[in-house]
């Protein structure tokens, strides 16, 4: 792993940079999802081509990648509705996916024209299909095997269920995003179109996040 880069006062320049936000490192999520809405309303409202506000999605995106390095966050999964809403080819998108695979500092997925719903029963008849070849008991699947035969499992060690799922344009729904993973993922919902969204709109997340009582299905006594 290569060194950090640290500032004349002795910290890390993520430490730095989290004290800069007002962000505390031992309460930042891991893993944050973020379904990008809006692009198709921030053009309309300009008089702008849908592809402009993808675009701008786009840039936005490539913002908060940058940002989620600078501040520690060590998985960023973004969904986008549809193939259309990137004005680049697909295969980029891929590539910069494996360009962060092993990062150490960020691993980016791009879930794009991906439905959860579909994830989840692919991953039932794959289990089926090795109960039936004898590679599996019915009784060997639990919650752990089931996670790994989604799409969405990582083969490192990074977090595969988000802390933190962000939504923007006012929408109040999940729209079959990350349906299993997200179950004990805290939700923040902002009104901002996705490219408006900026350092004080996911700071403004963070810091949601950093006074939340996380308690994974328990009940408070």
């Amino acid at each position: 792993m290569p060194a950090s880069r640290r500032d004349p006062g002795g910290g890390t320049g993520a430490e730095v940079a989290l004290l800069a936000a007002g962000l505390r490192a031992e309460l930042l999520p891991r893993h944050v999802a973020v379904v990008m809405d809006g692009n198709s309303r921030w053009a309309r409202a300009r008089g702008l081509p849908s592809a402009a506000g993808h675009e701008a999605g786009r840039r936005v995106l490539e913002e908060v990648v940058r940002l989620s390095r600078a501040w520690g966050v060590r998985a960023l999964t973004a969904f986008a509705f549809s193939h259309e809403n990137w004005s680049r080819p697909k295969k980029t998108a891929r590539e910069a996916e494996e360009a962060t695979r092993n990062n150490s500092r960020l691993d980016l997925t791009l879930a794009i024209s991906y439905s959860w719903r579909r994830d989840i029963v692919q991953a039932c008849r794959n289990l089926a299909q090795k109960v039936r070849d004898k590679l599996l008991k019915p009784e060997d699947i639990d919650e752990s095997l089931f996670a790994d035969e989604l799409e969405t499992s990582h083969a490192n060690e990074l977090p595969d269920y988000p802390d933190l799922l962000i939504r923007t344009s006012g929408e109040l729904r999940l729209s079959n995003f990350l349906l299993w993973q997200s179950a004990y993922a805290e939700l923040f919902f902002t009104d901002t179109l996705w490219p408006d969204f900026g350092e004080a709109d996911y700071l403004e997340a963070l810091v949601s996040f950093q006074s939340r009582d996380r308690r994974f299905g328990l009940r408070k006594l």
